[in-house]
């Protein structure tokens, strides 16, 4: 059997509630053998987000909801970029050479394209359009990330989550709300990222659907461990469910996108 470049976890449709998460695996098919990096490059950050594979699988069956994750490491190709963003396939990433990525040419783009970046993206709106047509509302969709400690030498990055949006903040208003009860916890607002990413998963999967969503940005510390990845999305959880009970997360509604150029795609 063949590499698969996504998984689909299968929920409620009718819960009208989507899991995606872009750089959940940092694996290869065989013929790139590792990219000409040592394997251990691949337990970084540089090649997948940290503790979202655990969190996303014990988020879905908490919350009954289907999820969809996409296997190949971010070295290979970035699921959440847009096809023609320079970042796409990178040559170097947090001071790590890929040599694997060097001398990739056209027709090599096209091929990581064709077999990974674009199955990941159909399967998410396959699943979206499944969710849609089974709850007969329009479904409330977020996006799963992990962010590190520290970047660098830049400082220490104080947010234990960031909420992450573009101009629909219909999303990330009410959980900011939700989790302002919580005061041990310190939230990110478009926070250690800009939500506003043209072309990236979320820009055309749900912003020019006019499908409200928000994408979470976990601390790697936190999640680092199956363990800390349970903790967390049992803490999410409750919050999740919440907003998605909230009529107003359901309904079709075009912001725009302060990143500019978007066109709506009807359902």
């Amino acid at each position: 059997m063949g590499f698969k470049p996504f998984e689909i976890i299968k929920g409620d449709e009718k819960s009208a509630l989507v899991l995606i998460a872009d750089h959940a695996g940092h694996c290869l098919p065989l013929e790139y053998r590792n990219l000409g990096l040592p394997i251990a490059e691949f337990a970084r950050h540089i090649a997948f987000d940290i503790g979202i594979e655990p969190l996303a699988r014990a988020l879905a069956e908490l919350l009954t909801a289907p999820a969809v994750l996409a296997n190949f490491s971010r070295l290979l190709i970035d699921a959440n970029r847009n096809e023609d963003d320079p970042t796409l396939i990178r040559q170097i990433y947090d001071h790590t050479i890929i040599p694997g990525n060097l001398k990739v040419d056209t027709a090599e783009r096209a091929y990581r394209l064709d077999n990974f970046f674009r199955p990941y993206q159909n399967a998410v709106r396959q699943t979206i359009d499944e969710v849609w047509y089974a709850s007969g509302k329009a479904p409330l969709i977020v996006s799963l990330h992990s962010f590190t400690p520290q970047l660098g030498d830049r400082s220490a990055r104080p947010w234990h989550i960031g909420l992450l949006s573009d101009v629909d903040r219909r999303a990330t208003d009410v959980l900011l709300n939700s989790f302002a009860h919580e005061a041990d916890l310190i939230i990110g607002d478009n926070e250690p990222y800009d939500g506003a990413l043209k072309g990236d998963t979320l820009y055309w999967q749900a912003t020019a659907r006019g499908l409200a969503h928000v994408l979470i940005e976990v601390r790697q510390d936190l999640i680092a461990t199956h363990a800390g990845a349970e903790a967390w999305a049992a803490r999410l959880a409750p919050h999740i469910t919440a907003l998605n009970q909230n009529p107003l997360l359901h309904k079709v509604c075009f912001f725009g996108s302060r990143a500019g150029g978007l066109e709506r795609i009807m359902p």
